[in-house]
């Protein structure tokens, strides 16, 4: 009986009697594909604007790397072909082109990795409606990141000293601590303590100096109030109770 080959990595099944005296020859190379697909780092070089990742049976070959390095001088946008169309395959990419690598296997839909950037990909290995899936490691590129549960900070900044711009309802039991709050025309709901060296409150803002709270608007402060519970204000002062 012939050999056949694995359906994703092309690893040789020898046929029962097959191969002798050159049986230890194709072991050894599919003990290669099998390192390779466990746990290889392959570099890509790639050039013009197209390349054909291939796996061959029986065969060590660059479409076996577990994780790409993708380099070279490409002329613009890379087409990147997983081939053939009917393996599914996983590869952790880095790109350091110079240019976008695109990922392909069918017509089913394709991912793109800029210049600079990680990601997963998983080819579905669909023939030639294969599609290819992506997960991006660029968290600041992701205008609408999603949490499945609650974000725990463990006592550590969300931002550092930067602002937090807030478009939603923040709603907090801890602290929120921050060098400033931006709340804008939302809410910030919270049975903690907001700790904010400046809150901007839109038309005003309310800023803590040296114990002393500064009210400001238009960039001008209008009234303070101290430590010791004095309060200046800049114009009339209007009540309407006792005083």
């Amino acid at each position: 009986m012939a050999s056949t080959y694995t359906t994703n990595s092309g690893i040789e099944k020898i046929g029962t009697g097959e191969q002798s005296g050159s049986w230890g020859n194709t072991t050894n190379i599919n003990f290669d594909i099998i390192d390779r697909a466990m746990s290889g780092v392959g570099t890509i070089t790639l050039s013009g604007t197209t390349h054909t990742l291939t796996t061959s049976d029986g065969s060590a070959s660059e479409g076996h790397y577990k994780v790409l390095i993708l380099g070279g001088s490409p002329s613009g946008t890379n087409t990147i072909t997983i081939n053939p169309n009917d393996q599914g395959k996983m590869y952790v990419v880095y790109n350091g082109s110079g240019q976008t690598a695109t990922f392909t296997q069918g017509s089913g839909g394709n991912v793109s990795i800029a210049n600079g950037k990680y990601g997963i990909i998983f080819a579905d290995g669909a023939g030639a409606g294969a599609k290819v899936y992506g997960v991006d490691f660029d968290l600041l590129a992701d205008t609408s990141p999603q949490l499945g549960g609650d974000l725990d900070l463990n006592s550590n900044n969300i931002t550092g000293t930067g602002n937090v711009n807030i478009t939603g309802t923040i709603t907090a039991s801890g602290a929120l601590t921050s060098g400033a709050i931006d709340a804008g025309s939302a809410s910030i709901t919270t049975t903690g303590t907001v700790n904010a060296a400046t809150v901007d409150l839109g038309n005003w803002t309310v800023t803590e100096s040296a114990g002393v709270l500064y009210f400001a608007t238009g960039g001008t402060n209008k009234m303070k109030l101290d430590a010791s519970g004095n309060l200046t204000v800049v114009g009339n002062v209007t009540a309407y109770g006792t005083v």
